[in-house]
C-alpha cells in the first residue's frame, strides 16, 4: 500500500490511535509526553531565526510560528476542557476555528510568548492530572462537532498524540532544511 505523501507531511506520525482500554501506564507515559513537550519545544525552536520560524512545515501548511501558537493555543482549549468536566456533568465543549485563529495578528508574535505560556500551563496542567483519581479520568465531556462522549483519560493520550504530531511537523522541516 502506498502512503499519501500530502497525508504523510500532514500526519507523519499517522493518527492519534487510543486504545478501547486505557491502562495506568498509558496515562503516566501521555503525562511524561505532556510534562517534557514545552523543554522540547523550546530546544528545537531556540535557534531558528525570524525567516525559518516563517517557513512552512509544508506546501500550504503552518509557520513553524503559527504552529507554536496554535498548540498553546489548543492547548489552553483542553485545560478548560478538563476543567469544564471536572466542575459540570458532561459538558458540551466550545469547539473553536483553529485555522481562523491560525490568521490572527497574535500568531505573527515571537515565539517567547507562546513557549512561556505553554511553559506554564503545562506545568499546571500536569500538576492537575497527576492528582485525578481513576473516576475522574473516566468524566466525559461531549464535542459539539460529532456528538461524541470523550473522556479525560482519552483527551490526555489526544494531546499527548497532538504534542508529539506537532512537534514531528517542526523536526521534520528541520532536517529537510539542513537547520540542525
Amino acid at each position: 500500500m502506498q502512503i499519501d505523501p500530502l497525508e504523510q507531511l500532514k500526519y507523519p506520525i499517522g493518527k492519534a490511535k487510543i486504545p478501547e482500554e486505557i491502562t495506568e501506564i498509558d496515562i503516566q507515559k501521555w503525562i511524561k509526553i505532556l510534562d517534557s513537550f514545552p523543554r522540547k519545544m523550546r530546544l528545537i525552536t531556540q535557534k531558528l531565526s525570524d525567516e525559518q520560524l516563517d517557513t512552512p512545515y509544508r506546501d500550504g501548511g503552518w509557520t513553524i510560528r503559527q504552529v507554536i501558537h496554535h498548540v498553546v493555543d489548543s492547548h489552553y482549549n483542553s485545560y478548560i476542557r478538563f476543567k469544564w468536566t471536572l466542575t459540570e456533568d458532561k459538558p458540551v465543549i466550545k469547539a473553536y476555528h483553529e485555522d481562523r485563529w491560525a490568521e490572527l495578528n497574535d500568531y505573527k508574535a515571537p515565539i517567547e510568548l507562546s513557549l512561556t505560556a505553554l511553559e506554564s500551563l503545562h506545568a499546571k496542567w500536569v500538576y492537575l492530572l497527576k492528582g485525578l483519581s481513576k473516576e475522574e479520568l473516566k468524566r466525559v465531556f461531549i464535542h459539539p462537532d460529532t456528538n461524541e462522549e470523550v473522556s479525560l483519560e482519552k483527551n490526555i493520550g489526544i494531546y499527548a498524540w497532538h504534542s508529539k504530531h506537532h512537534y514531528t511537523h517542526i523536526g521534520n522541516l528541520l532536517i529537510d532544511k539542513d537547520w540542525f
